[in-house]
């Protein structure tokens, strides 16, 4: 028997995995890339990276794991996560986040090397400025994030560093 392996996947064959196997969440409507893994011949996880969804963590160094779901096989997870991370690495980003329900326990993100950072209280997404009507219900989050250690040297386009 072998283990599984890390495999090519496009945005739309990862938000169909997504929408069928996630527990709590349909597929995002976009994301910067997708990676899959494979076991037997079949695909077994995927994991969608895409901007940060908190405006105030969209900073050009920062990417997050907007999707992770997998068929249950074990360790696929943490495969992922650092697939993911490697991959964010090799595109220049300096910083990989996620959130989970408080109640999943993270073992997976543990296993990749991530670091629990805060609470995230639950809120609505509707606000006088933006109306919306939330499609799920609110729950309170744990945020998760791998950084690249050491100083960060920003460069705007057109500038020496």
């Amino acid at each position: 028997m072998s283990d599984p392996e890390l495999v090519p996947m496009t945005l739309t064959e990862a938000k169909a995995f997504v929408t069928r196997e996630h527990r709590h969440h349909k597929a995002p409507v976009g994301a910067l890339f997708a990676i899959g893994a494979a076991y037997e011949g079949r695909i077994v996880g995927v994991v969608m990276v895409g901007r940060p969804v908190a405006r105030m963590a969209d900073n050009g160094w920062t990417v997050e794991v907007t999707r992770l779901a997998s068929d249950g096989t074990a360790n696929v997870p943490s495969m992922l996560y650092r697939a993911a991370w490697r991959a964010a690495r090799a595109m220049g980003y300096r910083k990989l986040i996620t959130y989970t329900l408080q109640t999943e326990p993270g073992t997976s993100l543990r296993a990749a090397g991530f670091q629990l950072v805060g609470e995230v209280t639950k809120r609505s997404w509707n606000t006088p400025s933006r109306p919306r009507v939330d499609q799920d219900e609110r729950q309170a989050r744990f945020r998760w994030e791998l950084a690249e250690t050491g100083p960060v040297i920003t460069v705007r386009f057109g500038e020496q560093p």
